[in-house]
């Protein structure tokens, strides 16, 4: 149920602010820390610490290239102290197929697969040609510019449900 609170709660603010509170993101790394310990004592916190430490590891780059906001990635954190470092690559997994399908329907529905393409492209090769990065995403609200907090959460969906 704890997992579930964490990514539900970070898919409201996500959706009504345009990002996780940073508050929240403590209240939930403690909230697991003694969740955690707990559970299975100083054994748990053994497993907690790895947990958070994998999604910065696993997702870092995307960060660097702003292919997926801080948000995202603390929350992973959170979830990661509880799940333990092997699930929460799962989810990590998870999430990203959930992604991929929301992001393959917008742009069946919209229309818009050669714009993104060709866009992906031209930031490559701008990429590649001056090796300085910018954000990859368009700061102004497009369609293709997901809350990745979604598929987090159906992503802790699917774990709760007993998937993996």
């Amino acid at each position: 149920m704890l997992l579930l609170t964490i990514a539900g709660v970070s898919v409201v603010m996500d959706l009504y602010k345009m990002r996780v509170k940073n508050s929240w993101i403590l209240c939930s790394l403690l909230a697991g820390a003694v969740t955690c310990f707990w559970q299975k004592g100083f054994a748990g916190l053994t497993r907690f610490i790895p947990g958070i430490l994998m999604p910065l590891a696993v997702l870092g780059w995307m960060f660097y290239f702003r292919m997926l906001g801080p948000g995202d990635i603390k929350v992973f954190c959170a979830l990661g102290g509880i799940m333990g470092p092997v699930k929460i690559l799962w989810c990590i997994w998870f999430s990203f197929l959930c992604g991929a399908g929301i992001s393959l329907a917008i742009l069946l529905c919209g229309g818009g697969i050669r714009q993104r393409m060709a866009y992906l492209a031209a930031y490559l090769m701008e990429y590649l040609q001056t090796g300085s990065h910018k954000p990859y995403y368009r700061r102004e609200s497009t369609p293709e510019n997901i809350h990745f907090t979604v598929p987090i959460f159906m992503s802790v969906m699917l774990y709760t449900g007993g998937l993996y």
